[in-house]
């Protein structure tokens, strides 16, 4: 007759071994999600003593409570979707412009003697340019409407990728190369199978921080020649003094960089997955 161990871990013995690995998964990603939780709790725990204890004008620093009062306030009326979708409207026009062309021109530039002779010197010229400082610009040349918007932000998206995508390029290891060559690839398999994969962790590191880049630029132009998205609404904020609308706002702002960030990366992560540990 078969013993039975009592002395085995029950919770084990009714685990299927099918289950276990999506336990795995979901621990780590638990564990993942917990960290920033605990220290968005502590920021917000910070700003809750700091708003309750009085020793900072709520016109200054409002409380956390008034933000948020501020945010239903916008949302009830309109404002805020409206704002929401002019302003992904626009970062992400401009964020596909930008990062078509930097792709594109990075991979000419990166492997293209002459394309790089001509073409490199005045891109590197232009890269300590702050997008703000081409709002005027972009103004006389396409007005006040979505275009100059666009330009801004496909701009500075632009130059990112661009510099991302070419430095890969560039530096693909002699060693692949020589490999390829020896075993008879052709200029096109090469590009294909050898350059453009070594180069993808750069391209993508580059799209990532251009994404950031969008929502920066955008806010810069639509400060200026806009009536309406988030960065019309923060210099509206300021004229009247509404400090909760602007906290609230950066607030947005912020979350709405972040979770782009996480599509971009998770995307990144599938699409380049020799790169991963």
């Amino acid at each position: 007759m078969a013993v039975t161990d009592m002395s085995e871990d029950p919770t084990k013995a009714r685990t299927s071994p099918r289950i276990a690995p999506f336990l795995s998964q979901g621990a780590k990603w638990g564990a993942k999600a917990g960290l920033p939780l605990i220290s968005f709790a502590f920021i917000l725990g910070i700003w809750a003593l700091v708003g309750a204890s009085g020793m900072v004008k709520e016109a200054i620093f409002p409380a956390p409570w008034s933000v948020w009062s501020a945010t239903v306030e916008m949302w009830q009326n309109g404002t805020l979707q409206t704002d929401l979708a002019k302003s992904l409207g626009r970062a992400g026009v401009g964020f596909g412009i930008g990062a078509t062309l930097g792709v594109a021109l990075g991979l000419l530039t990166g492997r293209v003697a002459l394309v790089r002779t001509l073409l490199n010197p005045f891109l590197n010229l232009l890269r300590p340019i702050p997008a703000i400082a081409l709002v005027p610009v972009a103004i006389g040349w396409f007005g006040i409407g979505e275009g100059s918007k666009y330009f801004v932000v496909s701009y500075t998206v632009f130059l990112t990728v661009w510099f991302n995508t070419h430095h890969g390029m560039e530096y693909v290891p002699e060693t692949y190369l020589r490999a390829s060559r020896s075993l008879g690839a052709s200029r096109m398999r090469e590009f294909l199978t050898v350059v453009l994969p070594a180069a993808a962790p750069h391209i993508f590191a580059g799209i990532r921080l251009g994404v950031a880049l969008a929502f920066l630029s955008l806010v810069a132009a639509e400060l200026s020649g806009a009536s309406s998205g988030i960065g019309f609404r923060l210099q509206e904020a300021r004229q009247y003094v509404r400090t909760d609308r602007m906290f609230s706002l950066l607030i947005i702002l912020g979350i709405l960089g972040a979770v782009a960030d996480l599509v971009v990366h998770a995307i990144g992560k599938k699409l380049v997955h020799w790169e991963q540990g």
